[in-house]
């Protein structure tokens, strides 16, 4: 009960209300308030117009395209990757249609500010102030490029890996790593990001910051094969992978890997595995390293081979993080939007990668900017597990498996 006084005239009166009266009107008041607002601009005087924006744009662009470094420099593709990035987003569904109020932001200044934002890091009020666009505005350009760039790319630059894939990965592995029946070298980063609405502790990683996880597997030629990306930033490796179709199609043999086969001519049949770190858990499909620190020579050896594969993934991890270099940064936007970016610098990554070859700085200082996820706790595998990694330690140990740098 809430009573309020007053006086009316010579009068006192006193009025008993429902306490919860006094929090109506304010919060009533509060968005009256709000809602009559005027804005002081359509557009900022600071802002282009439609005309006077594209001019500028395409003036700015020409220029760029003098120099061919210059142009790499600024996108960090070549200008034959960006004419042809935007041929196909010219046949999506990005373009839009000018109207009688407005004239549509051309495609080609969409991509080359989702470009420059994936490739800098920048801030989106930088870019506010480069391109002449407003920052929601850029907001949207961003979220709508990358979704648009995974749908016209990924079925070019990412297809879902056919048995004969698998085998081609497989040899590269065997005469690039020295490691056979290798179908890819599995790891996990985290991409930081803002807090997500309702999330509680589901993104925090050991309470330092929120980031969602970036599962991937990768060929010798440090391009991704599969990524699974959004899950929480609290698990780790082992069980994100479990909860992916790729564990799903291993479990179930439905996914289309070479038939096993010996490892020497008078060997056992030994199926195709992929290569992780401690973080994920043995199983007959996916080698792990031996546990421990009081190894054999035989075990060590193991471990050594194998983490001549795993860092085709960490490279590959770190590639791209020093191409795009906004996963080097807190990604600040939302949870969707991050999901986006994070799968347009993977197709972008492999579309580099196979246009303009692997042009990149050093590449350790990137790979640090993403953490790796947790170790799992060595778990009991089953005996059929831990015998085909013995086998595999037994190969490297023979004479047709030994390599002279082991």
């Amino acid at each position: 009960m809430c009573i309020a006084h007053g006086t009316v005239g010579s009068q006192h009166i006193i009025v008993i209300m429902n306490p919860r009266v006094p929090l109506l009107y304010y919060w009533y008041t509060r968005i009256h308030k709000k809602r009559s607002v005027q804005r002081r601009f359509w557009v900022h005087p600071l802002l282009d117009h439609g005309p006077q924006r594209e001019e500028r744009f395409e003036k700015f662009y020409m220029n760029l395209r003098e120099d061919e470094q210059e142009f790499y420099n600024y996108f960090h593709l070549s200008m034959a990757s960006f004419d042809n990035l935007l041929s196909r987003l010219e046949n999506s569904t990005l373009p839009r249609i000018n109207t009688i109020m407005r004239m549509c932001i051309s495609t080609k200044m969409k991509l080359a500010i989702c470009l420059r934002y994936l490739a800098t890091g920048c801030s989106m009020k930088e870019l506010h102030f480069t391109f002449k666009v407003g920052t929601s505005t850029i907001s949207g350009i961003i979220t709508d490029v990358c979704s648009a760039l995974w749908d016209v790319l990924h079925d070019d630059f990412l297809p879902s890996p056919t048995k004969t894939k698998w085998e081609e990965i497989a040899k590269g592995f065997d005469q690039k790593a020295n490691f056979p029946h290798c179908i890819g070298a599995i790891g996990g980063k985290h991409i930081r990001s803002k807090k997500p609405e309702l999330s509680g502790s589901s993104n925090v990683k050991n309470k330092d910051y929120y980031s969602i996880v970036l599962l991937a597997v990768v060929d010798s030629d440090y391009k991704f094969v599969y990524v699974d990306i959004g899950s929480y930033g609290t698990n780790c490796d082992s069980y994100n992978l479990k909860n992916t179709g790729l564990w799903e199609k291993l479990n179930d043999e439905s996914l289309p890997i070479p038939d096993p086969t010996p490892l020497t001519e008078s060997g056992k049949s030994i199926p195709f595995v992929l290569v992780g770190d401690e973080a994920f858990a043995l199983h007959n499909n996916l080698l792990r390293p031996f546990g421990g620190t009081h190894l054999d020579e035989r075990k060590k050896k193991f471990n050594c081979r194998l983490s001549q594969v795993r860092r085709y993934v960490e490279w590959a991890f770190g590639i791209m993080a020093a191409k795009w270099r906004i996963l080097q940064r807190p990604v600040d936007t939302s949870i969707t939007s991050t999901i986006e970016i994070v799968k347009a610098c993977i197709v972008l990554h492999n579309f580099a990668c196979e246009r303009d070859g692997l042009r990149f700085d050093d590449s350790s200082e990137a790979t640090s900017a993403m953490d790796n996820l947790e170790n799992e706790p060595n778990p009991r595998a089953g005996a059929q597990a831990n015998n085909i990694r013995s086998a595999f330690a037994d190969y490297f140990m023979s004479p047709e498996g030994s390599v002279p740098t082991q």
